[in-house]
């Protein structure tokens, strides 16, 4: 599936560090994906909100608490 034709629901989490919002996370069709700020595209689709959650820590720089991810 290309992340261009991605169907979004509506649902929707951002993810705040420190310094303020780093990403959001947005449920699909088929599970969820997210993007970093400066992302200009969304990343793969993960089965779970917990795995898109783990794969957004992931994509921060090396040493990043964990965000914390409020629903919108």
């Amino acid at each position: 599936m290309s992340n261009d034709n991605l169907t979004l629901t509506g649902q929707t989490w951002v993810a705040s560090g420190p310094a303020g919002a780093v990403g959001s996370i947005h449920r699909v069709e088929n599970g969820y994906t997210f993007k970093l700020l400066r992302d200009e595209r969304f990343r793969s689709v993960y089965p779970s909100l917990e795995v898109a959650k783990s794969a957004l820590h992931a994509a921060l720089l090396p040493g990043s608490e964990w965000p914390e991810f409020r629903e919108h």
